[in-house]
């Protein structure tokens, strides 16, 4: 979060407010990303000094999120995506989005038909894992309905892409780091996450330079202001 997420939403804040359609885009996802986060932390870790700073910057980041959406203008959205047909990554934000589903649900149901205790959530000593909670209930379907819309040519799809795929590839960091966090403090490391995270990692942003690629094709023809 202070090394990669609070620079990247400083540098995004300050280019979205210059008038980059880039930023702006971009934006939500990194917001979305520190919601997920420290909703987890307000929610799911153990009472602390820092619970209030989670819970203020978990507030801040809500209603940053929210105002960043309302005062996206579809229009120019609208006008810059126009003539671009872009069902590959359409189709790739629903994969991903029911790849992870269908991981957290391989956990899920053997612990509900077995009667036992959530695995992952008995390993944190919390009732429930947060991080399928907050999947489930809605970053995944926030995530299916982009793509969704995305293929239907929505101007939501559009304005809410980038950020998604954004989101996707900072949420992918953690679960790559953890290894070797785990594996410096002499816990057990999970090695057998780092290839798959690693490759949907570089997948997500070879996509995202994709969409970019486009924007910024679209920005040499003067539209890459919002006005």
């Amino acid at each position: 979060m202070l090394f990669v997420v609070v620079p990247l939403l400083v540098f995004l804040s300050l280019r979205a407010r210059s008038g980059s359609l880039v930023a702006f885009l971009w934006l939500p996802g990194v917001l979305a990303f520190a919601v997920y986060n420290y909703m987890i932390y307000a929610f799911s870790i153990h009472f602390g000094p820092l619970f209030l700073v989670w819970v203020a910057i978990l507030g801040l980041s809500i209603f940053a999120l929210i105002g960043v959406l309302v005062s996206a203008d579809m229009e120019a959205i609208k006008r810059m995506f126009v003539s671009q047909k872009l069902t590959g990554t359409a189709v790739f934000l629903v994969v991903v989005a029911v790849f992870f589903g269908f991981l957290w649900l391989s956990e899920i149901v053997p612990d509900l038909l077995s009667g036992s205790l959530s695995t992952s959530a008995s390993d944190w000593q919390i009732p429930t894992n947060p991080v399928h909670v907050l999947d489930l209930s809605f970053f995944l379907p926030a995530v299916v309905m982009s793509g969704l819309l995305l293929w239907w040519r929505h101007p939501l799809g559009y304005a809410t892409a980038a950020g998604q795929l954004v989101w996707l590839a900072l949420t992918c960091l953690p679960i790559l780091v953890t290894p070797l966090v785990s594996n410096f403090r002499g816990h057990p490391a999970g090695w057998i996450v780092m290839l798959p995270i690693g490759l949907l990692f570089l997948a997500i942003l070879a996509v995202l330079g994709f969409l970019l690629r486009r924007i910024a094709d679209k920005s040499q023809m003067g539209a890459d202001e919002i006005p």
